[in-house]
């Protein structure tokens, strides 16, 4: 390797280095690692993000304290979290949405629910039945993605957080009835599962797929027998991390996946 190449080969790998490390006063940089990785199924690729019970917290977040407008975007979500940005392990876009950014189905944030569940049968994605909820009971779990029917029965308290989108793509280890093995329909998709382990698997792919597709990744790699699509064509994500931040279509729910202190 000749001098030239060595010198923007090390300039290269500390700009990699300084995207992947966050500072804390009073400290040195620490690298910073992300709970997401890349991952080719079929032939195609997508990114996975791993939250874990005992290491994250989970909660959904959709407009500032101060205002009932929705953020729309991750850039206005980070300029309110200021410096709490430094807590943040992944933020995805979580459940359909209407015009003004708010969702259609049921939403629960920090235990106040702002819409209920919506068990109406109609157009589009969602009502492809059967849709479903990820909830959790506390930020930091068990966290649960159930059909909604099963949601309605079974659950008389409010979770901590809930979002209802659809369609489920896995349901009990078995895939939508509704999905060809690779349809005609092919978007940018993201989506949630939770495995046996109670961990929440998010995948957002980063190419066109099929929800066929995207439901064989979860049922044969990931070995989650409950998945629950949550968008498709405005699908983002923000991994601080990595120094990724999605931009795009207006979004609206968001799901907000926090690095949590577990020194007691």
């Amino acid at each position: 390797m000749n001098g030239g190449v060595k010198r923007a080969f090390a300039s290269f790998t500390l700009l990699a280095l300084a995207a992947c490390s966050i500072r804390t006063e009073g400290s040195e940089e620490q690298p910073r690692a992300s709970i997401c990785e890349p991952l080719v199924f079929e032939d195609s690729p997508f990114t996975h993000c791993t939250a874990e019970p005992a290491r994250h917290a989970i909660a959904l977040d959709l407009s500032p304290e101060d205002s009932d407008q929705p953020y729309r975007s991750f850039e206005k979500l980070a300029d309110e979290l200021g410096g709490e940005t430094s807590q943040i392990a992944m933020v995805m876009n979580g459940g359909m949405f209407d015009a003004e950014g708010r969702p259609i189905g049921y939403y629960v944030e920090d235990g106040l629910r702002l819409t209920v569940l919506n068990q109406n049968e109609g157009p589009g994605n969602f009502h492809l039945l059967p849709n479903g909820v990820f909830f959790g009971e506390a930020a930091e779990g068990p966290w649960r993605v159930w059909d909604t029917d099963r949601f309605a029965r079974e659950i008389e308290g409010r979770p901590h957080f809930a979002t209802q989108s659809g369609p489920m793509l896995v349901i009990n280890g078995e895939l939508h009835p509704a999905f060809d093995p690779d349809g005609t329909s092919h978007k940018t998709r993201n989506a949630v599962g939770v495995d046996a382990a109670g961990r929440a698997h998010f995948i957002i792919s980063e190419a066109p797929v099929s929800f066929g597709k995207l439901a064989r990744l979860y049922r044969d790699v990931l070995r989650v027998n409950n998945a629950l699509f949550l968008d498709g064509s405005v699908s983002q994500m923000w991994d601080p991390a990595k120094g990724r931040m999605d931009g795009g279509p207006s979004i609206g729910p968001m799901i907000i996946v926090r690095e949590r202190n577990t020194e007691q």
